[in-house]
């Protein structure tokens, strides 16, 4: 099973144009008539005719639907001109291809070598107006780079659209039309006070059939699907489909508490689960879209994990939660307020902290320029600490990733199942080191070890060991036998990684 971000792409629409109702129907008809039947059986079975939902789904659909439209984009791409093959003078079949491609006009015609007519790429998807002036909400992979993209209504209607401003990392782009009648628009809910179990309703154009309705259940809530960021989805059963990107999900009381954005399938098609970006996400981003054409996001200056029940032992933090800090921006807020390494947040601005990705999302939507209270775990206590946001760089970075492949290399001493030793100008080349970064190399892993497990790696560079520089394998071995004393009974190794020398902690127990 693979994780799908649903494509608003789909060559179904063009299948049904040209062959109408070959092959399609015969499968339609069957399946009517299995349908029919099992309404027969079931008919008598008033359980499973509650089953299909409360009676206001129709209500609510109805009074929503003429707000959803479909969205069709457009993009030219200029094809590469393949030059006509030369023939030598005289030769027997230069009068042949001169007479082939002649016919076939200047701009060698469809097939022929020579310059070829843009192509377009065409994807379908769905959006929704949330005003009367005519602005529409979409996924942004809905548009992608699409330079034509046009809106169309329940009726019919069709309208150019302009993008006001699109956000990849929560998939979210803002578009334009004017029309020249008012428009029908929906409002946005609050995605908070959703429940599980709660009956949510899912409009779009699944397979570019055009406005259809599903329904279903809110299936559960702060979903990561490591697709950005910012993850926190609805998770639905209400069937999305391709074409159902950028779609509303509506609660019973016909307001919008999710966007329509991706699926789990095997297949592409729905197997009930489907997820939607919350309202609390979404309108945020809407509203600086539509206000800057861009995102103005809050930034901290910290790089962070997950700690998990091995690292909030090796802390005394009790149970796993908060977001551990590895790293802090030199010229970051956070370093102006004296946050450190190893610290963990556990409370940003009166909130709590459960789980490292929810700061990101909690310090992005926090107004830049704020000075919010932040509460950290350092040293077995809780700390509290006062931040001036700044604002998120989100210019793009590149970044250059090379491929290493594990060499081998004589190791001065073994520790904890991984093979050590000092860091040489050898090694650094071997393995490609990141300047600046220094330690003892890992040469071997044993497989059977925590530390394979843990995902440490030939060529990775061993930092610190809670806190304190190593530089040899005696090194390691000594902060150990300080922390075993101590009564700890698992310790936190920094480790460097790749090429760009990204930096993260690793448990490992002492013994």
């Amino acid at each position: 099973m693979s994780m799908e971000t649903i494509p608003a792409s789909t060559g179904f629409t063009t299948d049904l144009a040209a062959r109408p109702g070959a092959g399609l129907m015969p499968r339609l008809r069957r399946a009517a008539g299995a349908a029919a039947l099992a309404v027969v059986v079931l008919l008598p079975n008033v359980a499973a005719v509650q089953a299909r939902g409360p009676e206001q789904i129709a209500d609510t659909a109805e009074r929503v639907m003429d707000a959803v439209v479909n969205i069709k984009a457009n993009q030219r791409q200029a094809q590469r001109s393949v030059p006509m093959p030369q023939m030598p003078p005289g030769s027997p079949f230069e009068d042949l291809f001169n007479d082939f491609f002649n016919r076939r006009g200047p701009g060698g015609g469809p097939g022929a070598p020579g310059p070829q007519p843009n192509q377009r790429a065409s994807s379908l998807g769905s959006g929704f107006v949330i005003d009367a002036a005519g602005t529409v909400v979409t996924n942004n992979h809905v548009i992608a780079e699409a330079n034509e993209i046009t809106v169309v209504f329940n009726d019919g209607t069709e309208l150019k659209a302009e993008v006001v401003g699109k956000d990849a990392k929560t998939d979210i782009a803002v578009l334009k039309v004017k029309s020249d009648k008012p428009l029908k628009f929906v409002k946005f809910g609050d995605s908070e006070k959703l429940r599980i179990g709660e009956w949510v309703i899912a409009i779009g154009n699944p397979f570019g059939f055009g406005g259809s309705v599903s329904a279903g259940i809110v299936s559960a809530k702060q979903r990561n699907i490591r697709s950005g960021p910012y993850d926190s989805f609805i998770q639905t059963d209400a069937a999305i489909n391709k074409g159902n990107s950028g779609g509303p999900l509506f609660n019973l009381d016909g307001d919008v508490v999710g966007i329509n954005t991706a699926i789990i399938s095997p297949s592409g098609g729905s197997i009930g689960i489907g997820f939607s970006v919350p309202a609390s996400i979404a309108v945020p981003v809407i509203e600086q879209l539509k206000e800057f054409g861009e995102t103005r996001r809050g930034w901290l200056g910290v790089a962070i994990q997950d700690v998990d029940d091995d690292t909030a032992d090796a802390l005394k933090l009790g149970r796993a939660r908060g977001a551990m800090v590895i790293n802090v921006d030199e010229k970051g807020p956070a370093k102006t307020a004296g946050l450190e390494r190893e610290d963990v947040i556990i409370r940003f601005d009166g909130k709590d902290i459960r789980r490292s990705n929810d700061l990101p999302r909690i310090v992005a939507q926090t107004p830049i320029g704020k000075e919010v209270d932040v509460t950290v775990w350092r040293g077995g206590k809780e700390v509290a600490k006062r931040v001036t946001l700044g604002r998120l760089d989100e210019s793009p970075q590149q970044a250059s990733v090379q491929q290493r492949e594990p060499q081998n290399a004589p190791a001065n001493a073994s520790v904890l199942g991984l093979d050590v030793t000092p860091v040489t100008a050898e090694l650094r080349r071997r393995y490609n080191i990141k300047d600046g970064v220094d330690g003892v190399v890992v040469t071997r892993v044993d497989p059977n070890s925590v530390a394979a497990e843990r995902r440490i790696s030939v060529g990775d560079v061993i930092v610190e060991v809670q806190r304190e520089s190593v530089r040899s394998a005696a090194d390691i071995r000594k902060r150990l036998d300080t922390l075993k004393g101590q009564g700890q009974r698992r310790a936190l190794f920094y480790v460097a990684t790749g090429p760009e020398g990204t930096l993260r902690y690793v448990t490992l127990p002492i013994n």
